[in-house]
């Protein structure tokens, strides 16, 4: 298990970078990784020069290639609930909640866990070269930190169980034909396209967003009576924003706006 968070945050142009670094490991994640993730989550939603959040992994090979699995074996049911399984599951549920928009950058493998972390993330890129899997039933386990219940609901209920059934590898392409990534991007270009997306995403209004991201988060939960009402009311609080004055304003002024994120 790491002894020291492996976590890199940079700031650039309103996009927060998020980098799991802990390249010789494949970006493994444990209890100290995952709670430096949720810091560095917690302090980019809060500060008000982050607009757009980036989530990639260090060096060539991996995203995230899963748990650490000598952790998990040390483990037996209960202790496994009330340590890692807790908080693995509330940094991922923060991730998913997350005001912000959130871009996953899949620059090489995501096994397990890194699906599992990619499927709270609200648009994802994915390396030419990467493979995605998640490969628990080989140990005898499923996918136990959200994955079982977000593949289900992400892509078509048969295509999710062969997944899961299985555990092969697929590949970027197949990734996007399923609909678990947004489209895929040459490796070498992968960042750049990212954070061009990030910018793009940046320069509209903040508060809209937010409303936004949140009308979509909590209505695809509802019953879509309930979830059309949700929506009305948020609707409601964007026109009583500056920005969406200024943008309707801008339109028929015929110039770009000036979102200031109120």
């Amino acid at each position: 298990m790491s002894t020291e968070p492996t976590i890199r945050t940079d700031i650039d142009a309103f996009i927060g970078i998020i980098t799991i670094d802990n390249p010789s490991k494949l970006n493994a994640l444990d209890i100290p990784t995952l709670e430096a993730l949720e810091t560095a989550l917690d302090d980019m939603e809060h500060n008000p020069a982050v607009h757009t959040i980036v989530v990639t992994g260090a060096g060539e090979r991996a995203f995230v290639a899963g748990g650490d699995i000598k952790d998990l074996d040390s483990r037996q049911g209960l202790s496994h609930y009330q340590e890692f399984a807790e908080v693995i599951h509330r940094v991922f549920r923060r991730f998913e909640l997350c005001d912000k928009p959130t871009i996953g950058a899949i620059n090489g493998l995501a096994l397990g866990g890194g699906v599992e972390l990619l499927l709270c993330l609200d648009i994802r890129l994915v390396a030419d070269t990467a493979k995605l899997a998640v490969p628990e039933i080989n140990l005898g386990l499923f996918p136990g930190a959200g994955g079982s219940q977000r593949l289900i609901r992400q892509i078509p209920l048969c295509r999710a169980k062969e997944m899961m059934f299985l555990g092969e590898q697929i590949s970027a392409q197949e990734a996007v034909d399923l609909g678990l990534c947004n489209r895929v991007v040459s490796a070498a270009d992968l960042l750049e396209e990212t954070l061009s997306l990030a910018k793009r995403i940046a320069s509209k209004s903040a508060i809209t967003l937010k409303l936004l991201k949140r009308s979509l988060n909590h209505g695809i939960e509802m019953p879509l009576g309930a979830s059309l009402q949700y929506e009305q009311a948020m609707i409601g609080l964007v026109l009583d924003s500056e920005d969406a004055h200024e943008g309707c304003t801008a339109f028929l002024e015929k110039r770009k706006p000036e979102f200031k994120g109120k």
